[in-house]
This record gives structure tokens, C-alpha cells and sequence, in this order.
């Protein structure tokens, strides 16, 4: 029989600091979207980087959105982690010291981030979510 149970916020937190690839959901235009995203979990919050378009006026107005990351190695044996929070734009002429922070953080994932050799170029904006509410199951 499968077992779905509540993980408590330091295993949610480390599920979220393992894992690189996640969703974002957001509302657009009476509708809520998501979208898969690279980021890094650090200090209780996501840094995400992001390509300019639609989404990113969007979050200016809604700045709230919900995340989701999921380990899966069978049918019956998951566990995800659902993050609520609000989304802060990240921006060098704002705020230099922060906008290094993230990058720092980021080039823990890809250590080419935001430099000549980017994989990536095109994804130049910074977000940072904080993690207001974590919530994380598993299922055994």
C-alpha cells in the first residue's frame, strides 16, 4: 500500500537544494501558466534566470507565484516540493551587491552564467522567489 506523507522544512529544503530543474506557475492574462526553469536554492530562496517576454510584465503586476520541483523513481516512490512566495526582479543598476549575489549563486549550477562563454545568453534576467511557504510530500 502506498504512503503519502508530509516532509518536514529541512527535508523539503534539502529536496529543493538537490534539484536544478523546476515549474513555475503564474498567472497571465486570466490564466495561470508554468513553465520549467533552471535555479539554485540557497539561503531560502530560488535564483532563476529567465529570457525576456509576456511572463516578465506579467510578474511585475502579480509578482506571486507558486514552484514545484519533483523527485520520481517509480510510479508509487516520489517526492515533490511546492514553494508560494513573491518574485523579486534582480537588477545590477538597482541593486549591484544582490545582483552579484545571484549570479554568484547561479554560477554554482552552470559556472558560465552571465559571462562570455554562457551557454544560454539569452536568458539575462535574474529572479529571485522567496520561499514564503514550502510545502513537500513523498510517497513510499
Amino acid at each position: 500500500m502506498t504512503h503519502i506523507h508530509q516532509l518536514t522544512r529541512a527535508e523539503a529544503c534539502a529536496l529543493l537544494a538537490r534539484n536544478h530543474v523546476g515549474r513555475v506557475a503564474y498567472s497571465l492574462h486570466d490564466r495561470v501558466d508554468i513553465e520549467p526553469v533552471h535555479y539554485v536554492f540557497k539561503d531560502g530562496s530560488l535564483y532563476v534566470r529567465t529570457s525576456r517576454g509576456s511572463k516578465l510584465s506579467e510578474l511585475r503586476h502579480h509578482p506571486y507565484v507558486a514552484f514545484e520541483v519533483d523527485e520520481v523513481a517509480s510510479l508509487f516512490e516520489w517526492r515533490s516540493a511546492v514553494v508560494h512566495g513573491p518574485v523579486e526582479f534582480l537588477d545590477a543598476d538597482v541593486d549591484e551587491a544582490r545582483y552579484a549575489e545571484a549570479v554568484a549563486h547561479l554560477r554554482d549550477l552552470i559556472p558560465e552564467a552571465l559571462s562570455k562563454g554562457d551557454p544560454v545568453p539569452f536568458r539575462n534576467v535574474l529572479l529571485r522567489i522567496h520561499a514564503n511557504e514550502i510545502e513537500a510530500h513523498e510517497s513510499s
